[in-house]
């Protein structure tokens, strides 16, 4: 009794860090991505993107902040995820924990190149070295780098999701609705970056945004919701 009541503590604690997690994730995300780099960087047009962010280092340091704090969040959410979901599936639930971390480890990567960007902006003696034309190609070059890498690291996020779902799908406790959202969010974001990473028309890419969108932002944001508030209540079984 006391080992099982050791148990539901310790799931309902992993489910709540998860839920918690996931939020602050999303917010951080909306920020950076949504707003900071949607605000800074003009696709196409890298005179405006150098101009939008050398005028504005405080609020690019603060994306840069956003990008490591989901860094670390998403470590947390891979170790919170794996204990709440292996009494559904051990051996899923470990693969699961262990594609987030790759992706982390890739998304880590890819901030690199934001910090680059900063250098470059901040060293005075690359600033009077190099010609204005040839530090804005650069900053564009590490800004697509970043793009790219983190495309082929939302791949393995994608996969991780996809493994997630499934699990939960076993799950007689967590919602089919859940299970379904995360499925669908696996598809889009495999289906989007499989798209990007490979350079595939524009134009399939914003239909395949537009069909996958809504259980790309309700299936872990919803599951982030459930966790927080329903998850780990009653025994978490298969």
């Amino acid at each position: 009794m006391i080992s099982s009541q050791k148990n539901l503590t310790n799931l309902r604690k992993a489910a709540i860090t998860s839920g918690i997690s996931l939020i602050i994730m999303a917010l951080a995300a909306g920020f950076s991505y949504g707003y900071v780099h949607g605000s800074l960087v003009v696709s196409g047009d890298i005179s405006t993107t150098y101009h939008n962010i050398a005028s504005s280092i405080m609020l690019f340091k603060a994306e840069i902040i956003g990008w490591v704090v989901i860094l670390i969040l998403d470590v947390i959410v891979a170790w919170s995820f794996y204990i709440f979901l292996k009494p559904v599936n051990q051996e899923l639930a470990l693969l699961a924990s262990w594609l987030r971390l790759t992706y982390a480890a890739i998304l880590g990567i890819a901030i690199l190149n934001k910090v680059f960007v900063l250098l470059l902006l901040n060293n005075t003696d690359y600033l009077s070295l190099l010609k204005i034309d040839q530090l804005q190609v650069n900053i564009a070059l590490y800004l697509e780098a970043f793009e790219m890498i983190w495309s082929i690291g939302l791949i393995v996020f994608g996969v991780h999701l996809l493994v997630v779902g499934w699990i939960a799908f076993q799950s007689n406790s967590i919602p089919k609705i859940i299970s379904i959202l995360l499925v669908l969010a696996a598809i889009g974001y495999i289906g989007i970056h499989l798209g990007k990473t490979l350079l595939i028309e524009q134009h399939i890419i914003t239909t395949i945004e537009l069909i996958f969108n809504i259980p790309m932002i309700a299936g872990e944001l919803g599951f982030g919701l459930w966790l927080l508030f329903k998850g780990g209540r009653v025994t978490i079984k298969s």
